[in-house]
């Protein structure tokens, strides 16, 4: 029985050793955790993050959004782990760790439905003049450290949410997508660029993409706010019409770029001929300059002449120059007085 007694105290002290030699490795040892460079961390306490006094409504972000929008969208502000370490965390606490580096995704990227948008690859949308056109390009983003709590608590899939608030947003723009306004103050001027003005919407947006992947930068601010995700730059590369149409826009542009040429061979013509008429009309007011000049030098030195030698100093001008050219003339017809 004392042998018994002794084998159950042992058992039970190995068994607390044990339970302890697991804790201490287990919640001690492996208690401490790192942060990488391109890595922010959150730490929860049974499920609660750190939170700050301030939410977003007090951060420069909250500026993009609407008036309606800034009840909805007032996240706490949570303490954020900077990279570095080693950190330690209780038992009780879990560490969540987000990449702040920038990330690319194709628009077409459905992350819910792989076989939407063609399997990915093109994404479409609709003109002003109704017109179904597919779209290429590329979305940069990358999760903000200032507004993580929406990020990791706010919305459940973020980056679904965020794909699918900027293709509202793309569609939006290219539904009512106008040419700028330069165009129309060019022709004002006579300046006739038809091979711009083509009247067709997809012409106007392949030949202004830059603006409009500017203005979609400008429109998507609110992101960080709303999903806690910036949006660094939208890249559309490429605009297709569909194939039924693709003949009938190359020949409606090919068309456009004749009548611009012509127009543009003319207004170079006239443009020409504008210039030689003002170069001709210079050199014939140069010329009567030339003529006149002479003349009015001569009647200045008369003045002078007047003035200091009195009223016969010019009939004694006027009979020496009668005298030379009766020298140098060979004939002359003298009025006879009767």
């Amino acid at each position: 029985m004392n042998d018994d007694g002794i084998g159950i105290g042992f058992s039970f002290a190995g068994f607390l050793f044990g339970g302890l030699a697991w804790f201490t490795v287990r919640y001690v040892f492996f208690g401490f955790f790192t942060v990488n460079p391109n890595e922010r961390a959150v730490k929860t306490s049974f499920g609660r993050a750190r939170r700050l006094q301030t939410s977003t409504l007090s951060n420069p972000m909250a500026e993009h959004l609407r008036p309606d929008e800034r009840e909805r969208y007032a996240y706490p502000q949570v303490e954020v782990i900077q990279p570095g370490g080693p950190y330690f965390k209780w038992p009780w606490e879990k560490v969540i760790k987000v990449t702040v580096s920038t990330n690319t995704i194709d628009l077409a990227n459905d992350p819910e439905d792989p076989g939407a948008n063609r399997n990915g690859t093109m994404l479409e949308a609709v003109t002003k003049d109704q017109l179904n056109i597919g779209l290429v390009g590329q979305l940069r983003y990358r999760y903000s450290e200032q507004n993580l709590y929406a990020v990791l608590f706010g919305v459940k899939r973020p980056l679904v949410h965020v794909l699918a608030y900027f293709i509202s947003v793309l569609r939006q723009k290219i539904a009512s997508f106008e040419a700028p306004e330069r165009i129309a103050a060019v022709q004002a001027e006579g300046q006739n660029d038809l091979s711009i003005a083509a009247g067709v919407s997809i012409n106007d947006l392949r030949k202004n993409l830059r603006q409009l992947n500017e203005e979609m930068d400008k429109d998507c601010q609110s992101s960080v706010a709303r999903y806690g995700i910036v949006l660094d730059a939208s890249l559309i590369t490429g605009i297709d019409p569909p194939a039924e149409v693709e003949s009938a826009l190359a020949a409606i542009n090919t068309a456009h770029n004749h009548v611009g040429s012509e127009v543009s061979l003319a207004q170079a013509s006239a443009d020409q001929k504008i210039v030689q008429s003002r170069r001709a009309v210079e050199i014939e007011t140069l010329n009567a300059q030339a003529e006149v000049e002479p003349l009015l030098q001569m009647a200045n030195q008369l003045d002078e002449l007047k003035k200091t030698g009195g009223p016969g100093v010019l009939l004694a001008y006027v009979r020496n120059v009668r005298l030379t050219l009766f020298n140098k003339a060979k004939s002359a017809f003298v009025e006879a007085k009767r």
